[in-house]
Formats: structure tokens, C-alpha cells, sequence
């Protein structure tokens, strides 16, 4: 029978096992972290490129309007958990670079106050990249009291260097569609 109170390790093994559970302590402490870096890298790489129909957001006006014009449409959902009724704007046609302000109209229906948020997506999505947001509604949550009705500004504009992409020649229409859910947080 062996003798087991003498064991003999081998360095050189030990070595390499300390190596391969340290592998593999790095490899998963980085899948965890790209795990939590999933979301805010891809949001990033939605608003550089306009995936997804992902909207820009601009801090000032454009440059100038040209003379191609644009219709811009306006469409609202509001998810099953959400007691409000969210009218869109009417569509605008106006020059591309023109600077417009819009207006959603959302009422709370019911009697408790319900804070909700907004996401939103451009199509055709190739479009996206050239909508640019100054100020809207779906920046922030809203809290809106029992029937209270609240107007939602959007001030936007269509960006003119979408003019000089000839696959967005054939487009004359953009669509903003907004989808309103309720909020986790405090009032909802």
C-alpha cells in the first residue's frame, strides 16, 4: 500500500496550477465586467453611428437650412403598465437644417401620480444619425398627477448633411416614434 503521508509535490506543477487559476480568476472577474459594461458601450456606439435609428443629441442649431425639404412624422405607444394616453405631434414638413419645436400631449388617467420615461427610435434607421435632438422630453421622467395633461416639447432638427448621402436621396419622410413605459422610481 502507498504511503500518503509523504506526498510530493512538484514545483514546477504547483506553479502551473496557481497560473491557470489565476487564468481563469481573470477571465471571469473580466467577463463580469464586460457584463456590466454591455449596456452604456453599446448605447455609446447607437448614438455615434445612428444604429437602431439612435438619435443625436445637439446642443445648438445647425449651420443653415437647405432647400430639400423633409417631413418629419410622430408616433406614441404606451405600454399596458402605463395609465396614459400620449398624443403625438402632427407631422411638420419643413427645409432640412430648420430648427422645430414640437409638442406630444400625455395625461396621467389615473388617480394616483405615475412617473414614466420615454424611449424613442428613428426610422429608417439609416436616417437616425442625421436627427439631432436639442431638447426633449425623453431626457428626463415625468411625473404627471392624477388627470393631469402636460404638453412634451421636442426641438429638433433635420441634420443637411443627410443631403450629401446619396443613399438618403429616395427619403423624404422620417418617422420619431416614442415608447412610453412606467418608471421604477418614486411617484410611479
Amino acid at each position: 500500500m502507498a504511503d500518503l503521508t509523504h506526498s510530493h509535490i512538484d514545483p514546477e506543477m504547483a506553479k502551473r496550477n496557481k497560473r491557470v487559476a489565476f487564468a481563469g480568476l481573470f477571465l471571469a472577474a473580466g467577463m463580469v465586467g464586460l457584463a456590466y459594461a454591455s449596456v452604456p458601450l453599446y448605447q455609446l456606439f447607437c448614438q455615434i453611428t445612428g444604429f437602431g435609428g439612435t438619435t443625436q443629441v445637439s446642443g445648438d442649431a445647425p449651420k443653415g437650412a437647405i432647400a430639400r425639404e423633409m417631413t418629419v412624422r410622430f408616433d406614441s405607444n404606451v405600454a399596458n403598465d402605463l395609465a396614459w394616453t400620449v398624443t403625438p405631434a402632427a407631422p411638420i414638413a419643413d427645409r432640412i437644417g430648420t430648427v422645430d419645436t414640437v409638442n406630444f400631449v400625455a395625461t396621467n388617467n389615473s388617480d394616483r401620480a405615475i412617473t414614466g420615461m420615454a424611449v424613442f427610435n428613428v426610422s429608417p434607421e439609416r436616417a437616425g444619425v442625421y436627427f439631432n435632438k436639442i431638447e426633449c422630453f425623453c431626457f428626463t421622467e415625468q411625473t404627471l398627477q392624477p388627470g393631469e395633461t402636460v404638453d412634451m416639447p421636442i426641438v429638433f432638427f433635420v441634420d443637411p448633411d443627410l443631403d450629401e448621402n446619396s443613399e438618403l436621396d429616395t427619403i423624404k419622410e422620417i418617422t420619431l416614434s416614442y415608447t412610453f413605459y412606467a418608471s421604477d422610481n418614486e411617484g410611479s
